[in-house]
């Protein structure tokens, strides 16, 4: 498990294929890896990873099956690529964001970059269906970090978008700021908000049955999710950071 507080940015220093597999050794700050043995993981944008081999103190190899490859960024990472990293939480250690498991769910896009005072928008495109999973002041991990949702909007065939505000500190400690309009991203949905949102829709299935598809397009004519029925409240912040948003430290990773 992972917190979402990025620790560090490593570099891809090199990329081997293997058949059915490709490996990426990353260089990471000095220290980053001490006390670390083969076998433990890291989070690499917001993908786990096993430690195969240590190259000295600071290097480290890591395999990639393909369908990670395929379903995550990593595919496209090549030597010279900036990664947000993360070792793995220990007991006691403070969670600073949210229980993040590494399993990416999906790929999306930067729609929009904006440069407000002191801050850093990034417009966040999502797909059909995972836009249910999304609601302001929700947890969301992206690239890795624990992010705030501060605005969210949907369209009707089920896609949307939704926005990060991000600090000086945090475009410093991560590789957001190297992000522009249409870079992919890493996003894993906050799993309780997944379950209690899927439960919700099975009750309603096993409630209306064949007439869930017409309540659903009755909601979309309108803008509104099916999940909107938990009454916004699923995996929401709430503590006074929270409402701060979007220009508080609470809206980005940390």
């Amino acid at each position: 498990m992972f917190t979402g507080i990025v620790q560090a940015v490593a570099t891809v220093a090199a990329v081997t294929d293997q058949p059915g597999l490709r490996t990426f050794t990353l260089s990471f700050p000095p220290g980053f890896l001490e006390g670390q043995t083969v076998g433990a993981s890291v989070a690499c944008d917001g993908v786990c990873l096993t430690a195969t081999r240590h190259q000295g103190a600071d290097r480290a190899e890591f395999d990639v099956m393909q369908q990670s490859l395929a379903l995550t960024t990593l595919g496209s990472f090549c030597v010279g690529d900036h990664i947000n990293v993360e070792r793995a939480a220990r007991d006691g250690v403070e969670i600073g964001g949210h229980p993040i498991s590494g399993h990416v769910d999906f790929q999306a896009r930067v729609g929009e970059v904006r440069n407000p005072a002191n801050n850093h928008v990034l417009r966040i495109d999502v797909p059909a269906p995972w836009m249910r999973y999304v609601f302001p002041k929700g947890y969301i991990a992206v690239n890795g970090a624990s992010l705030t949702v501060a605005e969210a909007g949907r369209q009707p065939d089920g896609s949307g978008w939704f926005e990060v505000w991000l600090i000086p500190e945090t475009l410093r400690q991560t590789t957001f700021g190297d992000k522009g309009a249409g870079a992919a991203l890493n996003v894993e949905i906050e799993r309780g908000t997944q379950v209690m949102v899927d439960t919700v829709r099975a009750t309603l299935e096993e409630r209306l049955g064949p007439l869930l598809p017409a309540l659903e397009a009755l909601l979309r004519e309108r803008g509104i999710g099916v999940e909107a029925l938990t009454g916004g409240q699923v995996g929401t912040r709430t503590d006074s950071h929270a409402a701060l948003l979007p220009t508080s430290a609470a809206a980005e990773a940390r």
